[in-house]
């Protein structure tokens, strides 16, 4: 007595089994791992939105050069119509020396270093080294002081042209 049809009911078993295992994980839905990724970059991101104030900090990092300089890249939005104006940067102790930019008008970023920077943020002489963290302060006449941690980068890939 021969049973032909067990090997096609074994293979559609087999199969519907596998498609149930491999599509059932719980690697899909509303807390899937990837899903809840907050940071996709290198760079830290901040808001200030008190007192009236909407400011965004976005792709803010440390880029080390090879005299142990540190330059600063990062973009600041200003979305609300009052002005704002970026007063001064710290990091490690150290004041950036500032050039370009410094006025936060409604929805004109302030944009360090890039294709279209409109401003440039210096460290010099801090030992700045890659892979480290460092604290960073960002000081506004209005929105107040907001402080991040964020990585030093070295000078390469997306970064090799960074300069002080």
């Amino acid at each position: 007595m021969r049973r032909p049809y067990i090997k096609k009911y074994s293979i559609v078993l087999t199969a519907a089994t596998l498609v149930f295992t491999l599509t059932g994980c719980s690697g899909a839905g509303p807390n899937a791992a990837t899903r809840l990724i907050k940071q996709v970059t290198d760079g830290a991101e901040a808001a200030i939105t008190t007192d009236g104030n909407d400011l965004s900090i976005s792709n803010l990092l440390l880029v080390a050069t090879p005299d142990g300089s540190a330059v600063l890249i990062g973009t600041i939005v200003n979305r609300t119509e009052t002005p704002d104006a970026l007063l001064g940067i710290s990091a490690g102790g150290t004041t950036a020396e500032i050039t370009g930019e410094q006025n936060l008008l409604q929805n004109a970023p302030i944009r360090f270093e890039g294709e279209q920077a409109t401003s440039k943020a210096v460290f010099d002489g801090v030992g700045a080294e890659a892979g480290r963290n460092v604290t960073i302060s960002l000081a506004f006449a209005r929105a107040g002081v907001v402080t991040k941690n964020v990585i030093i980068r070295d000078q390469r890939d997306d970064y090799k042209e960074i300069t002080k």
